[in-house]
């Protein structure tokens, strides 16, 4: 069993574990408010609801850290890689698709929806991959797919070296816009953390 199997169980067994909790719980609240004929309808349901919204919110913070917890089990800063994708104006490339490889290995895709890239063109930066590397030299290819200004559909790629310390590492494709030769390019950059 590995790393990442054994975090998923881990995650897993938590899960269950506050599941469990709020079941029991509710049972608890449900049946001390059967049982209490002192109080009215009205003060039981009202104390009722705000055991239950009490309980929701506990259940949420809980949820948030074990969210937490399993980013940092599983992607550790001293192998974290992350890939962004950006898209400049957009007037002569309107992008459809995006492909990640890592040293050859397809790790990462993208189809773009019409809502998609235009969030993408008015500034939104997409996370597009998050995975664990080794330390070393490492290679990203990307291939972004879509429709140039007159309707064809057009392929950019670009490739990046980059070498992985124990730092993480976070590189943004861009999809640039180029005024000189009137079509887009893909420019990848590593972001300085």
């Amino acid at each position: 069993m590995n790393k990442e199997q054994l975090i998923e169980k881990i995650v897993a067994f938590f899960k269950a574990v506050i599941s469990c909790a709020l079941l029991v719980t509710c049972l608890c609240i449900f049946s001390a408010a059967a049982n209490d004929a002192t109080t009215s309808t009205e003060e039981t349901r009202t104390q009722l609801g705000n055991d239950i919204e009490s309980l929701k919110s506990e259940v949420l913070k809980l949820n948030r850290d074990l969210f937490v917890l399993e980013e940092d089990l599983l992607f550790p800063a001293s192998t974290q890689v992350a890939v962004f994708v950006s898209v400049d104006v957009g007037r002569f490339f309107k992008i459809d698709s995006v492909e990640v490889k890592l040293n050859g290995d397809n790790v990462a895709g993208a189809l773009y929806t019409k809502r998609q890239r235009a969030a993408l063109e008015r500034g939104g930066i997409q996370r597009l991959y998050l995975g664990n590397l080794k330390t070393g030299q490492h290679q990203l290819t990307a291939i972004v797919t879509g429709l140039d200004n007159e309707g064809r559909t057009v392929q950019r790629a670009a490739n990046y070296q980059f070498e992985k310390d124990d730092e993480a590492v976070m590189l943004e494709l861009k999809v640039v816009d180029s005024e000189s030769s009137y079509r887009a390019d893909v420019q990848i950059e590593q972001w300085v953390l």
